[in-house]
């Protein structure tokens, strides 16, 4: 018998400012090189629905959590070919302001953040407690990502620096303290950061002073979609082969029609023949640009 088996997956309620979507585009599968990636503005391609009364939800309030409406800006999406969607948790760029300790408690460390240095559009998550279980990575110095490393951020509390005696020296010392206003300073925990009791010098890194990071959400996993934009869908097929068409025996007009009988596709059917008369070749000339409207289906068939 199984005990204490529960279930733990639920569907994202992510506001579309916590998304980027990346964009990739090439021509044609055989184009692997020379990539060139497009951000879109994810607030307004991407739209959540809202639970009603049907569904026993708030209506118009409650967000329908996993299920969102993706538009695909036409004027981005103007060639045939193949578009690849990277959905992705919003990135913020920032830099560690200092390393340090608790005043009141020692023992806990965290880094410093000078919110200042965070973009506009991301400042209002630096709040009391507002960035709790987002994920911090790492850069190098120059510019790269150190690789499958990340901390997760376990508190974030504003601070303000305060100069103490150490115990063993007269040197002085920056630490830091919890205040309740508004601070620049926002001091964030970070999980692992104390050291295994079987290995006490063993500090877990937690970053350095100036090292550039990338705070990320963890509301939801990374998504890739596929898009392939077509000259001719289903539908277009499906009117070539089984609508209506009519063929003029004078002019040799040869006429397709959609569902509701309208002129789809016109062209010219004719033969060349050489200077004895025998038959080289059946054309079938596209007429796109000279369409006879008088071969209308209704008209020809009263």
């Amino acid at each position: 018998m199984a005990i204490g088996s529960y279930g733990n997956i639920r569907p994202s309620d992510v506001s579309p400012e916590d998304v980027q979507i990346i964009m990739n585009y090439t021509p044609s599968r055989d184009v692997t090189s020379n990539f060139v990636l497009t951000q879109l503005d994810s607030q307004t391609v991407l739209k959540p629905y809202f639970n009603n009364t049907q569904t026993g939800g708030n209506n118009g309030v409650e967000v329908l959590g996993g299920l969102y409406n993706l538009t695909l800006p036409a004027d981005q999406f103007t060639s045939t070919g193949f578009y690849t969607l990277y959905l992705r948790p919003a990135q913020i760029r920032t830099k560690i302001t200092d390393c340090g300790v608790l005043s009141a408690l020692p023992n806990v460390k965290g880094i410093v953040i000078d919110i200042t240095n965070v973009p506009q559009q991301y400042q209002n998550k630096f709040v009391q407690q507002g960035l709790v279980g987002f994920r911090i990575e790492y850069l190098n110095a120059d510019g790269s990502k150190i690789p499958n490393f990340f901390r997760v951020i376990t508190s974030s509390f504003f601070c303000e620096p305060i100069v103490t005696n150490q115990v063993n020296t007269t040197q002085k010392s920056i630490r830091y303290r919890y205040v309740d206003g508004d601070s620049n300073l926002i001091f964030l925990t970070l999980s692992p950061s104390s050291s295994p009791t079987n290995k006490p010098n063993a500090t877990p890194y937690i970053g350095q002073p100036n090292q550039n990071i990338i705070i990320s959400n963890t509301f939801f996993n990374p998504v890739t979609l596929e898009i392939e934009m077509v000259e001719y869908d289903i539908s277009s097929l499906a009117i070539a082969l089984y609508g209506n068409q009519t063929k003029s025996i004078d002019d040799g007009i040869y006429t397709i029609y959609d569902s509701q009988n309208n002129i789809y596709r016109q062209y010219n059917l004719y033969e060349i023949r050489d200077q004895f008369n025998a038959l080289l070749y059946e054309v079938r000339q596209n007429r796109n640009n000279n369409i006879d409207f008088s071969k209308n289906f209704t008209n020809i068939t009263g």
